[in-house]
């Protein structure tokens, strides 16, 4: 009976994967690393060489306020921008609904208009929006986009919207807003 059991035992034990595993690549044998450990390293390497640069690229734009062309306004003073963000102005013309779109937070987009618009940190912003949705007076937040080209293409795809993107991606076919009478990249242009 001892050995029938030992005969059981054996046969349950797992027995051993001998797939072959693709070996990593000569740098990461080099340092220690596996293959799991390696790719890992090399995605690594990849953002944090690729972020700065960037942030460098878009640190230095203004950020643009674009709207499709047949929203009915070319100019708008600072105040009016406010009261836009604010949700205090909800139409730009009788049944053209104002949509507003934000850049997602820890965006230079999003910063400068949180700092110079707003005038309100993101716990600040988030604070305001939901009590105003609360009190009903506004169906909505901002819509969260999570890159310029998205802003800009729901832009072009929805009647009303604006979006807050850098001024140097902003393409063909939208309209750039003034503001007091400048555009992005002027001297004394707020957005910056």
């Amino acid at each position: 009976m001892t050995e029938t059991r030992h005969r059981t035992h054996a046969r349950c034990r797992p027995s051993r994967d001998r797939r072959a595993v693709s070996p990593a690549p000569w740098w990461s044998r080099a340092v220690g690393l596996g293959p799991g450990s390696a790719a890992a390293l090399l995605v690594l390497v990849i953002v944090a060489v690729g972020a700065p640069v960037a942030r460098a690229q878009s640190a230095t734009g203004d950020v643009a306020v674009v709207v499709r062309p047949d929203v009915p306004v070319d100019n708008l003073t600072f105040r009016e921008v406010r009261e836009l963000l604010l949700g205090d102005r909800q139409f730009w013309k009788p049944g053209l609904r104002v949509s507003l779109l934000m850049r997602a937070p820890a965006t230079r987009e999003r910063d400068v208009v949180l700092k110079t618009v707003y005038r309100m940190s993101e716990t600040e912003f988030r604070r305001y929006w939901i009590e105003k949705v609360f009190r009903a007076e506004a169906q909505g937040g901002p819509k969260i986009v999570y890159s310029n080209e998205s802003a800009t293409e729901l832009v072009a795809a929805i009647p009303g919207a604006v979006a807050f993107v850098d001024a140097a991606q902003v393409p063909k076919g939208l309209k750039v807003l003034r503001i007091d009478g400048r555009l992005p990249g002027e001297k004394g242009y707020p957005l910056q």
